[in-house]
């Protein structure tokens, strides 16, 4: 059993016994489009909701897009009440008439116009208005072409998010996961709602692992299509890869430091798995950093980089430690239950994620790091691969249902939960990536 606890490697065996299809891809130019699309599931709501209409944005098809965008993205982060917006005629510049739309319900408006600037391009002029204080909060235009509305409503979405909870919303961002279709295995990237998605990466050999660069312009990942498990720096925007770890033995388990200089990976070439520090450019400057009789896997930094969370079963269990970058003792972190893996920090760095098995069934625990307080999120049965959404606010991971792998997310208090379903394939491994430009 103590074999299987490196289960971004060894063998299929292991993976089975860790409860991990952690088959990944190599190969394709990010451009390529996927034909998969995935369907939202929405169950629970948030602790508060605000009441906001989101009017058609004048412009025809266009407009009733980028409004459909945004309201789909305020409902699913569970913090919004949508108030009917039915024969609004709204455009960027309507003077607004606040009364009646607090008669219907609403404490925020949202509206805009789009218009054609040439072939296939547009601007599209966003409004927020606030009918408690009777006042405009934000306004803004954007351009784009037709292929950009969608992320130009997912950036408004956001700046709504913020203005009314004071929280950076996430919806312009990215995930990651990978889609298995028969033989053939793809990693994607889609829109945070898993619209739009691309395939990054398509083989028939398994790679796993992915993990984000802190600036979202690369993916680290594990390929065993040398015969062997080699760590991975692929650039997004060009396909181009580095082999940065490619010692004797095994490979394994990439993360990034939050400066994204610097890789920490699982290697097995001085005996068992143990995690080891390389440059994140070229794997040069190999240090090692835990040195325990068992096995150490799955490294994850803190967010302030001084330190690296870990599973280990050097307890005789599976569970989660903490170490200094700089090496020396490591601390036990988690001590519910006997089995907890998959350790991810919040941005924060307040809480951590954890897979844990209780009854049989694996499911995802968050643990306050201050006072160890344990919350469930996820009700199992077999619940894997939790990521932190870049504001903390919603956790995204792999989940079994009706004997298929899907995809789906719960807010970090677990009061709500979304499942994105898909038609023809199997979902695994999502992760979720950072603010900023992503190719």
């Amino acid at each position: 059993m103590q074999h299987a606890l490196n289960l971004s490697i060894l063998t299929v065996a292991a993976r089975k016994t860790w409860g991990f299809l952690l088959a990944l891809t190599a190969g394709l130019l990010f451009a390529t489009s996927a034909q998969a699309q995935l369907r939202v599931d929405i169950s629970g709501t948030g602790a508060q909701q605000f009441p906001v209409a989101v009017a058609d944005f004048e412009g025809d098809s266009a407009g009733r897009l980028i409004a459909e965008v945004i309201r789909a993205d305020l409902t699913r982060s569970g913090q919004f009440r949508l108030i009917n917006t039915t024969g609004a005629q709204l455009s960027a510049n309507s003077p607004l008439a606040y009364a009646e739309w607090r008669t219907r319900g609403a404490d925020y408006v949202a509206y805009g116009s789009v218009t054609t600037t040439g072939e296939n391009k547009y601007e599209v002029r966003y409004r927020l208005a606030d009918t408690i204080n009777q006042k405009e909060l934000d306004g803004v235009a954007f351009t784009g072409t037709d292929r950009e509305l969608r992320r130009i409503a997912h950036q408004i979405a956001d700046r709504i998010f913020e203005k009314v909870t004071g929280v950076p919303g996430v919806f312009a961002t990215r995930i990651a996961y990978v889609l298995k279709q028969g033989g053939t295995y793809e990693l994607q990237i889609a829109d945070a709602d898993g619209q739009n998605p691309q395939i990054a990466l398509r083989s028939r050999e398994p790679i796993i692992s992915p993990a984000w660069s802190p600036d979202g312009r690369k993916l680290a990942y594990v390929s065993f299509e040398s015969g062997k498990p080699v760590v991975y720096v692929h650039e997004l925007s060009t396909s181009k890869r580095v082999p940065v770890a490619n010692f004797k033995g095994n490979n394994s388990a990439p993360a990034w430091s939050p400066d994204g200089q610097t890789l920490a990976v699982v290697l097995t070439r001085d005996g068992l798995s143990q995690i080891y520090l390389i440059n994140a450019n070229d794997g040069s400057n190999l240090r090692r950093l835990t040195r325990s009789p068992l096995i150490d896997t799955e490294p994850v930094f803190s967010p302030d980089g001084q330190s690296i969370f870990f599973t280990s079963d050097r307890s005789g269990r599976p569970q989660i430690y903490q170490i200094p970058v700089t090496g020396g003792e490591a601390r036990r972190i988690s001590f519910n239950g006997d089995y907890n893996i998959s350790p991810r920090v919040s941005p924060d760095g307040r809480s951590l994620l954890v897979v844990t098995r209780r009854a049989g069934e694996f499911r995802v625990a968050a643990i306050d790091l201050s006072s160890g307080f344990e919350t469930l999120l996820t009700e199992g049965p077999n619940d894997q691969s939790p990521s932190f959404a870049p504001n903390g606010r919603q956790v995204l991971y792999a989940a079994k249902q009706g004997g298929r792998n899907m995809l789906a997310g719960v807010s970090s208090d677990g009061r709500m939960r979304q499942t994105l379903s898909i038609l023809n394939g199997e979902i695994r491994e999502p992760t979720w990536g950072p603010f900023g430009d992503t190719p």
